[in-house]
């Protein structure tokens, strides 16, 4: 029998990845339950994913790329050596990344939840952990074109720390409280 030529299949099987894993959480993944919400043979996801690891560590490559691309999209921050100090940088860049934020959490929240839970996998598979960090690298070098990597690296933990904070409280977004903290990181705590 010949073999169907079926290029989306390897994006299909990580996007199935991706809806188990919202319905079911972590524990509910398995190739068996990813290759029955790809509809395609369960061969098909251990051929394109040896491992659920291989798997895990695409779906998060995925997810990091949601926030990532709103930084880039950014006008913002689209311009290199635009370092600049005092109020009025950390108005512009606190402003922004408040922006960014506000307009992530506006969306569906289970899609940050997802974001999140893949993120935090890290803590316990290994495997995930370089994609993990590769979300914080590139974050931290597309707001150095903004300010110096300390303040970049200080940005990315205080806003990871806010989402951790919404999510897990199940509060909402509070977005003055959010432009004064990155403002204060900006002008280095003055």
């Amino acid at each position: 029998m010949a073999r169907r030529y079926d290029p989306g299949r390897r994006t299909r099987i990580i996007d199935a990845a991706l809806r188990v894993i919202a319905a079911d959480g972590m524990a509910g993944l398995s190739h068996r339950t990813v290759a029955a919400e790809a509809d395609v043979p369960l061969g098909s996801t251990t051929y394109h994913f040896g491992s659920l690891d291989e798997l895990l560590v695409a779906a998060l490559r995925r997810c990091n790329e949601n926030f990532v691309q709103a930084l880039r999209g950014s006008e913002v921050l689209a311009v290199p050596g635009a370092i600049s100090a005092g109020p009025v940088a950390s108005v512009g860049l606190a402003e922004e990344l408040t922006r960014l934020l506000d307009r992530w959490f506006a969306g569906e929240r289970g899609a940050i939840e997802l974001e999140y839970e893949l993120y935090l996998a890290a803590l316990r598979r290994p495997a995930l952990r370089p994609v993990a960090a590769e979300w914080t690298e590139e974050a931290v070098e597309l707001l150095s074109r903004r300010t110096d990597p300390e303040t970049a690296r200080a940005l990315v933990a205080l806003m990871d720390g806010v989402c951790l904070q919404v999510l897990l409280a199940g509060g909402t977004f509070d977005a003055r409280y959010t432009r004064e903290m990155l403002g204060r990181i900006v002008d280095g705590g003055a």
